[in-house]
């Protein structure tokens, strides 16, 4: 098969995909017209549909100023319009003192001035649904800043209303941070402690007291009434904590962090179903549940539509199989058979109980992708093609983060003093007190900080990759010469145009929503491969992880169940892919390849 453009293989597309592989025919994603007539992204259907990650800190600032803004944004959604996402989620741009970079919520109802005022959101949510694109927002309701009105009230008046909005202990648990240290902060003036899962500057709400939950429910319907489409609802599997706050003992006797006493807690789907009845029902939201250290089954619950709770779950098993022995704080590979058996496993598993994965790599808590489980040198390009095929092909709904589309990098930070991220400078500082060495540390923080995702959006080759024009709050990553979007727009073969056809086959082809997943590689040691079929066509995916070639027999087995079937080359990322896929097939460093076929 002669090698296309990415160009000439969407116009292909448009002219082979027919209306008999879906009921309901999504217009075409690079096609500006799929926004007429005030059509909104949130009544798409979101099993089809893209969801683009923005983490507004580093996206674009539209003047001199030091941090990404609302008004930058707002710049940019031509080119994410011609990307073809149907969704944007901005990660939390509420008031905020900014110790976890906007985690910390002091004031719910307020954006916060480093971003812009109201004005600016709402002229941003009327011009995405103008381009047919939805605005997600993220709800951070696990905790508040302990600069919330609430929290303030609560702290100087132990007999405020407002104290019961909070978990308070006369003695701490074994419980600890997330952040690193003890779980618990004594307040000297009442002498009692408070619950802080993450930075003490975060405190636990208390999802036992309704007064708080009606709160927060308003709250949620004040951002559905100026037009948001969707929400990210951050951590929420630990909101219901176990009310004795028992420590967590493993088998030797020794004190465990204690997240099996939280996460995933007694009463969290009926708190969810609370949420669903007073903030979700009759609207066309899009929700997605962040679930911490969670199960298949409870996923299936939190989304299965039957249950009426979210549409959607992230879980984040896939992205610790480089975390030897649960230490993340090492630099280490990645156990491939590992990957490929969780991916499976949430496939089937979810598949099989009606719920719906949100399927992504990098967020703005993860190292990007292409450094971690591709090659960000030599085979930078093609690794990142490889690994977007190996996820967009798979049944959920795709998150791409920002700079994720034209393969940007980890920035390979030298210096601790380069890195702004509470988590990285905690455990630097945590690790050094233990005699680990600058060297070692530094070694595993180039590799797992959450820095690495949230250096500049890389827009072109001027100062500061285009971000700013002043100097900004972090240093742009130091190839951001060669890499940025002015050059992946002007090359037909760039990361952008594949990510842009893969995002335009989940659009149109029906197999790829609905599809059963087999994996059919039997543990090959640098291939995934996996099968995606309905009753009137398939995906066959091939992906080598590696930088050295591979091959692949499909199973005969396979063969049989396709004989007779037509069949093509879907995508793939390098030219003269082999065109059989009944013969032994060939695989060079990096390489993918999706073969279509139809009865």
């Amino acid at each position: 098969m002669k090698q296309e453009s990415m160009h000439n293989q969407l116009e292909l597309l448009n002219r082979e995909i027919t209306t008999k592989q879906h009921s309901q025919q999504v217009e075409p994603a690079n096609q500006p017209e799929r926004a007429a007539a005030g059509e909104q992204a949130a009544k798409q259907d979101w099993r089809r549909s893209v969801v683009y990650q923005i983490y507004p800190k580093s996206f674009k600032n539209s003047g001199s100023g030091a941090t990404g803004d609302l008004k930058g944004i707002t710049m940019k959604l031509d080119y994410l319009q011609k990307l073809g996402v149907d969704y944007i989620w901005i990660t939390p741009i509420y008031k905020s003192p900014q110790h976890d970079n906007g985690y910390d919520v002091s004031d719910y109802y307020a954006i916060d001035e480093s971003y812009g005022t109201m004005e600016d959101f709402e002229r941003l949510v009327m011009e995405a649904k103008a381009r047919g694109i939805g605005i997600m927002l993220d709800i951070v309701v696990n905790h508040s800043s302990t600069e919330h009105e609430w929290f303030q009230a609560a702290i100087n008046d132990p007999k405020s209303p407002y104290r019961g909005y909070y978990i308070w202990r006369d003695e701490p648990n074994h419980w600890e941070s997330k952040f690193g240290g003890s779980a618990w902060e004594k307040d000297e003036a009442s002498g009692q402690y408070y619950l802080h899962l993450f930075d003490k500057t975060q405190a636990d709400l208390n999802w036992e007291n309704e007064e708080l939950r009606q709160e927060i429910y308003t709250m949620m319907r004040f951002w559905v009434e100026k037009g948001v489409s969707g929400f990210r609802l951050d951590v929420i599997n630990l909101i219901s904590k176990d009310q004795r706050f028992p420590d967590e003992i493993r088998e030797d006797g020794s004190y465990g962090d204690g997240r099996k006493c939280y996460t995933d807690g007694p009463r969290i789907h009926d708190m969810l179903q609370e949420m669903n009845r007073e903030v979700f029902q009759g609207t066309d939201l899009l929700t997605v549940g962040e679930m911490s250290s969670t199960s298949i089954d409870y996923c299936v619950k939190y989304s299965n539509p039957d249950r009426q709770e979210l549409s959607m779950t992230f879980s984040f098993h896939h992205l610790k199989v480089d975390y030897p022995n649960g230490e993340k704080w090492v630099k280490a590979d990645f156990d491939f058979e590992q990957l490929k058996r969780i991916m499976s496993d949430w496939q089937i598993g979810m598949h099989a109980g009606g719920g719906w994965n949100a399927l992504f790599w990098c967020n703005h808590d993860q190292p990007r992708i292409v450094s971690r489980f591709g090659d960000d040198g030599e085979y930078r390009e093609r690794s990142a093609k490889m690994l977007a095929t190996s996820l967009h092909m798979l049944q959920g709904t795709p998150y791409i983060y920002q700079g994720e589309e034209i393969g940007m990098t980890n920035p390979h930070f030298n210096e601790i003093d380069q890195y702004r991220d509470v988590e990285t400078l905690n455990m630097y500082r945590l690790y050094r007190e233990e005699g680990r060495t600058h060297e070692e540390l530094m070694d595993a923080i180039k590799q797992k900080s959450r820095d690495n995702s949230r250096t500049l959006m890389q827009w072109d080759d001027s100062i500061h990759a285009g971000f700013t024009e002043g100097e900004p709050w972090i240093e742009v990553a130091p190839n951001y010469k060669h890499i940025h979007v002015k050059e992946a727009l002007s090359r037909e073969d760039s990361v952008f145009y594949y990510y842009q056809l893969l995002i335009q086959l989940r659009h149109e082809l029906g197999v790829v929503t609905e599809g059963r997943y087999e994996r059919i590689d039997q543990a090959d040691p640098q291939v995934w491969a996996y099968a995606r079929t309905t009753e009137q066509d398939a995906l066959l995916v091939l992906c080598n992880y590696y930088g050295t070639e591979a091959s692949f027999d499909m199973p005969e087995e396979l063969k049989a169940r396709f004989k007779g079937w037509r069949s093509r080359i879907l995508i793939h990322n390098c030219q003269g892919a082999s065109e059989s896929w009944t013969s032994r097939i060939p695989l060079r460093p990096y390489e993918s390849i999706v073969y279509y076929l139809e009865r």
